[in-house]
């Protein structure tokens, strides 16, 4: 592994290295007006009625404003900041429509079906996913000044997320940015502890001919978490002498092993995942020269890509590992029916290197409309595997793909059709299309979208005979097929959504125990509908719902609940010139279902047809106010858990696991223009 990490440290500093000569060699170019604004592909225009200054190098350092926005990895896409207050998750890791075991950075699941969409090799666990940063969600800021967000919560039993983001531009075609989150939770039970560690760093260069940009991500996620495997005894919850469910016993873990502390990340029991990886893509455009003029003495120069040679290289270095330290032969056999001698320790391990070339050609059949091209390329994919650090095994795939997408410049239309597929290699065979289409009706009807995708796919992994995880089965399943048929309905100026997907699926594979594969040969369905919207009551008070409903064929190996809403009443409006009020009440139901299991040993969440849950609804108290660039939210949740006898009332997410009680949270994001 250190070899592995020496490897990363080298293509980091080569990396940065590679950027500050680029960034000093630069030249200044024609400086942009602050009389320059974008369209929504991304080129300036011309605003005559602006003041005429350079937005970049010249701008007022007195000046309190600043014009910053940013594209997603892989899109041209312009979008701005968020400042909105009235929906926490947008701030939080995990969205509403999840579940943990117990506490933050825990392992949590989707009560939407979500299968797994994507070819090629996939180790299968999927856990902590949604606390990671991944290269999808990885931003490339524009701004005319530096800045800077910095955000801090806190929450019962020593809960905290520290996040911070940063980012600058040296020169006009140079940017960089940083971002850190940091969250623990030591949760209400013994054995869980949870504590995420997720780093950023990105770097976008263009030369100031337009010809040549450079993409730059470094991205470093780790994962610890303590496992419990639920409470021996869920009634105890009923009966506390103390009202805190940490005195009650847990499958896994000994007595006393862990104690609430803020700084405390160690994992006796438990799994500790991460993840690092490197991106570079640069490219070099042939095309056209232009220039706007803004005034007499100021030009800006234009270029209209029309061909395109791109190449881009990922490095990532993935690590699984669960270990017990402190193992109790009596509760492996009783609880898990896995049997381990008398002070064993316990421990499961996989290890991956993966080094992907991508070499793809673009063109661009409209000059003035860079959201319109057609791509085409060829990638070889280089793995190695290395399971409990005893054994290794290299692997590779050599796969084609193809892209072509077209966002009109009136914008009436969105069309995107992209394809994978595996020539050669381990994942031989799989591939995966998708094509949609999207248009606007009307300003006041907004927009409808309808898609198809297709994926076939070898099943991940964690299903494989060369697996370190202790799974029972696991063999060379046949490939997985899944067709998704989607539509969407949103209406901005109704603030309304309606949208639906329809999933078919064979050869799904599953877990159905804590340890034991199996795959579903036959075809099934699901069906998944849902609306959001928001209905202003009066002046100051606005009710937003959401719901979902989800039915599936019967004796499917997939268990969803029936309905999921979420509602918030809430009252809003702008007080006092810069105060931003969001206060109100927040409910969350999804109906009774079969709940999964979760298998800490093999990461999985597994089907079970023995309990059924039985939850009241998720209540929650909020105070969200905005002051210019100060924010701050103050929650107390779960109050549905208190009963007027002064006990509590749990929800549990699973069979063993019990949900949050009562808990309190006050988080503040603060953001800075230097």
């Amino acid at each position: 592994m250190s070899s592995q990490i020496g490897r990363f440290l080298y293509f980091l500093g080569c990396g940065l290295l590679f950027l500050t000569m680029s960034a000093s060699a630069q030249q200044t170019e024609s400086n942009p007006a602050a009389g320059v604004s974008y369209d929504s592909q991304g080129r300036p225009r011309n605003n005559s009625n602006a003041v005429k200054k350079d937005s970049l190098q010249h701008r007022d350092r007195f000046a309190d404003s600043i014009t910053i926005y940013y594209r997603y990895y892989d899109s041209t896409r312009n979008r701005t900041l968020d400042s909105s207050i009235n929906d926490f998750t947008t701030r939080f890791p995990q969205p509403y429509w999840y579940i943990n075991m117990g506490n933050l950075g825990s392992a949590a699941k989707s009560l939407l079906f979500s299968p797994t969409m994507k070819p090629g090799w996939d180790e299968g666990l999927h856990q902590f996913d949604v606390y990671d940063y991944t290269v999808e969600d990885t931003r490339f800021f524009k701004t005319t000044r530096p800045f800077t967000e910095l955000a801090y919560l806190l929450g019962n039993k020593s809960e905290q997320l520290v996040n911070i983001l940063h980012t600058q531009n040296k020169k006009s075609g140079f940017n960089f940015s940083f971002e850190y989150r940091f969250s623990n939770a030591p949760g209400m039970l013994s054995t869980q502890n949870a504590s995420d560690n997720n780093a950023r760093f990105t770097s976008h260069y263009q030369t100031p001919n337009k010809r040549y940009e450079l993409f730059f991500v470094f991205l470093s996620n780790k994962n610890a978490t303590s496992e419990n495997g639920g409470l021996k005894n869920v009634k105890g919850l009923d009966s506390l002498a103390l009202n805190d469910p940490y005195e009650l016993g847990t499958r896994l873990g000994g007595a006393g092993s862990l104690v609430r502390d803020p700084f405390n990340t160690t994992v006796n029991t438990g799994n500790i995942y991460k993840n690092n990886t490197i991106l570079i893509r640069h490219q070099y455009d042939f095309g056209q020269k232009d220039s706007l003029v803004l005034n007499d003495s100021v030009t800006l120069k234009l270029f209209y890509a029309r061909f395109r040679l791109q190449h881009t290289l990922s490095i990532k270095s993935d690590s699984y590992s669960f270990s017990d330290n402190a193992t109790d032969s009596a509760s492996y056999k009783d609880y898990f029916n896995y049997s381990i001698r008398a002070g064993d320790t316990v421990r499961f391990k996989d290890a991956w290197s993966n080094i992907t070339n991508e070499f793809s050609v673009i063109s661009f059949p409209e000059k003035k409309n860079q959201s319109q091209f057609l791509k085409v390329g060829i990638a070889l994919q280089n793995l190695k595997g290395t399971f409990a650090d005893t054994s290794s095994q290299n692997f590779h795939n050599v796969f084609a793909l193809g892209e072509y997408r077209n966002r009109t410049r009136n914008q009436n239309w969105d069309i995107e059709a992209n394809g994978q597929l595996y020539l050669n290699g381990m994942n031989a065979g799989d591939y995966a299309l998708l094509i949609s289409l999207k248009r606007e009706l009307s300003r006041k009807l907004g927009f409808l979208q309808l898609g198809l995708q297709n994926v076939n796919r070898t099943p991940s992994f964690i299903f494989n005979p060369l697996t370190n995880f202790p799974v029972i089965n696991k063999q060379n399943f046949n490939k997985e097929n899944i067709v998704r048929a989607f539509a969407i309905y949103e209406n901005p100026f109704q603030h309304f959504k309606l949208s639906g997907e329809y999933f078919l699926m064979s050869n799904y594979s599953y877990f159905d125990s804590f340890f034991v594969a199996k795959q579903n040969a036959p075809l099934f369905n699901l069906l998944h509908l849902s609306v959001e919207k928001k209905f202003k009551l009066n002046r100051y008070f606005n009710w937003y719902t959401e719901l979902h409903l989800q039915e599936t064929t019967t004796d499917a190996p997939v268990h969803v609940p029936l309905l999921l809403t979420r509602n918030r009443i809430a009252f809003e409006g702008n007080f006092y010139k810069n105060l931003f009020l969001s206060t109100g009440i927040e409910l969350r139901y999804y109906s009774n279902y079969k709940a999964d299991n979760y298998s800490p040993f093999t990461g999985q969440f597994f089907l079970q047809d023995s309990y059924t849950t039985s939850n009241r609804p998720d209540i929650n108290l909020f105070f969200h106010f905005r002051i210019k660039s100060f924010k701050s939210f103050v929650r107390l949740e779960n109050i549905n858990t208190l009963n007027l006898s002064g006990a509590k009332k749990y929800n549990l997410v699973s069979e063993q696991y019990p949900s949050q009680g009562l808990w309190f949270r006050f988080g503040i994001w603060w953001n800075f223009i230097n």
